[in-house]
């Protein structure tokens, strides 16, 4: 259950709301304080989990409301760029303070290089130590960040934020595109913060595992759990309970007073007939015989207004025990034209030798409906593959050659349009497709009505992914190879679920590129390939073994 504990605040924010340009509302006077220690900000995708990080970090102004930071303040949002050619302590943001230090070394006494250093005369050891902890102990301070992959260069704005020692630090879904290893790196070091609030927006349960609290963005408010994600899905599991309890009682008690109040109108219609039969054998006078029918009149009324009462009452308590019952709606497509035969060739490559990563002898072929997962360390070059499979990448050699209508889901999501609704995104891939049938199917992905309507840049994490997948699937010709790349990045864990339920109704041709080791098993994949110098056929327990033993370190 909710926790009362209000440990010492480190930052608050009150009456907050924010709207997006097109007047599309986020927030609306949500009112938060957390403490000190490791917060864990969940909900479902499109709550605005991220929207109310960027608010609290001053990325956006709120449109009403106000946040309040006790302290200095860090954050790392879920995209993270770098100039490619800054050097690691350019990054790092120790430049100046390296520069003094070598100045100092050397016998310039100039007082602007002591004012650089100031008592940081640790810096380098610091730093050094910092990118050991995150596992980036091989990396020069000197090194260009060009040189570094996708999930290093995370690691490193994160060292460059711890070393800053903020008092409060943001962090958006940040083991989004980090191997095992780094993931585990990353997770020790919320395991071991200190320094002061820590909140985290994650759909990581390992690392959730390790935070203090669980604050439950939810329907515009926040609610609190004490403990890691166990906890709060237990917590959450009663409660459920309780609710689904509460709404069966509910509609038993509508099921009643829709009995008692057809049984009440059976029952004045009988007594009515009833009197006008003993006036016409009595003869009564008109005059008595209508105060009397006026009479039975307004006492029906009344006993029928007041069951007609008890039974919009007893609607508006199930409706408030249904609000109560989650539902996690799930995407049901049918999808007849991605079926691919068993023995048709798919995907073939010959002796590829790509630009970027590891990969010298890519050789691969892959036939009819197969399932093929892509797994290994960041750097390994799996995304380069991904783009040279897609022909977004031209190799150094080698053949890559498609036999069937390919369709490619990015990391960054960038198949669609923000100036574009979802409809109109879905549509540009589908021409010649009747808008009505684009709508119904639109609908299956849970974009349904004016929420089809809505723009693509101003959707979610998770709402994106949706509208992205559904183009690329809903797509014309219907593709009967998808290849996707890190698809359960800031996905929570409802739309891990959709996405599964989805590609259980793809019949084509997958490829999938994930360190997600349990969403690639429950999609069933039919084959394991390790990236590096070659693609090397492996199994799940060898990824793991091969990420947990000595060497992963």
């Amino acid at each position: 259950m909710p926790t009362e504990n209000t440990p010492e605040i480190a930052l608050t924010c009150s009456d907050l709301g924010f709207r997006w340009p097109d007047g599309t509302p986020v927030l609306d006077g949500l009112s938060l304080s957390a403490g000190r220690g490791r917060t864990g900000l969940v909900g479902s995708n499109g709550t605005g989990k991220s929207t109310l990080l960027r608010l609290l970090a001053g990325e956006l102004r709120p449109t009403r409301g106000s946040v309040t930071v006790h302290g200095t303040l860090a954050y790392l949002p879920q995209d993270v760029t770098l100039d490619t050619a800054l050097r690691v302590d350019q990054a790092l943001g120790i430049a100046r303070q390296r520069r003094a230090l070598r100045a100092i070394e050397a016998g310039d006494v100039a007082v602007a290089h002591f004012d650089a250093v100031g008592d940081d005369w640790d810096v380098e050891e610091r730093a050094l130590a910092t990118l050991g902890s995150l596992g980036l102990g091989g990396v020069e301070l000197d090194r260009t960040v060009g040189r570094l992959s996708g999930g290093e260069t995370v690691l490193l704005r994160l060292a460059a934020l711890l070393l800053e020692r903020p008092d409060v630090l943001l962090l958006d879904e940040p083991t989004n595109n980090l191997d095992l290893v780094a993931r585990r790196r990353l997770r020790e070091a919320v395991d071991t913060w200190r320094s002061g609030a820590l909140v985290v927006v994650s759909h990581d349960r390992e690392l959730l595992e390790r935070v203090d609290r669980i604050a439950e963005l939810r329907s515009g408010a926040v609610t609190w759990y004490g403990g890691g994600w166990s906890a709060y899905r237990d917590a959450l599991a009663t409660q459920q309970e309780a609710a689904e309890r509460r709404l069966r009682a509910t509609e038993t008690d509508v099921r009643r007073q829709k009995r008692e109040l057809e049984e009440s109108r059976v029952k004045l219609a009988r007594r009515q007939r009833q009197s006008r039969k003993m006036d016409v054998e009595r003869r009564a006078p008109r005059i008595v015989a209508g105060a009397k029918k006026r009479a039975a009149q307004e006492s029906a009324g009344k006993l029928r207004g007041l069951h007609e009462d008890r039974l919009q009452e007893a609607r508006e308590r199930r409706e408030q025990a249904a609000e109560a019952v989650r539902d996690d709606a799930e995407i049901r497509v049918d999808l007849p034209a991605t079926e691919v035969p068993a023995g048709r060739a798919v995907l073939s490559l010959t002796d590829l030798h790509l630009p970027h990563g590891r990969l010298r002898n890519g050789r691969l072929h892959v036939h009819g409906p197969e399932r093929v997962a892509l797994v290994g360390r960041n750097g390994a070059g799996k995304t380069t593959l991904l783009r040279a499979l897609t022909g977004d990448l031209t190799p150094l050699s080698g053949e890559v050659r498609a036999h069937v209508p390919t369709r490619f889901l990015p990391q960054r999501l960038d198949v669609l349009d923000d100036r574009l609704s979802v409809a109109d995104n879905v549509a540009r891939t589908a021409p010649g497709v009747s808008d009505n049938h684009l709508r119904a199917q639109l609908a299956r992905f849970l974009f349904k009505g004016a929420r089809a309507e809505q723009l693509a840049g101003t959707l979610s994490g998770g709402e994106r992914f949706r509208a992205a997948l559904a183009a690329m699937m809903l797509a014309s010709p219907a593709p009967q190879l998808l290849v996707l790349d890190e698809p359960t990045n800031s996905l929570d864990a409802a739309s891990v679920r959709q996405l599964s339920s989805a590609l259980d109704s793809y019949r084509g041709a997958l490829l999938i590129a994930s360190h997600d080791l349990e969403f690639l098993e429950s999609v069933g994949m039919t084959r394991w390939l390790l990236a590096g110098e070659e693609l090397t056929e492996t199994t799940p327990e060898e990824v793991r073994n091969l990420h947990s033993g000595p060497g992963a370190a």
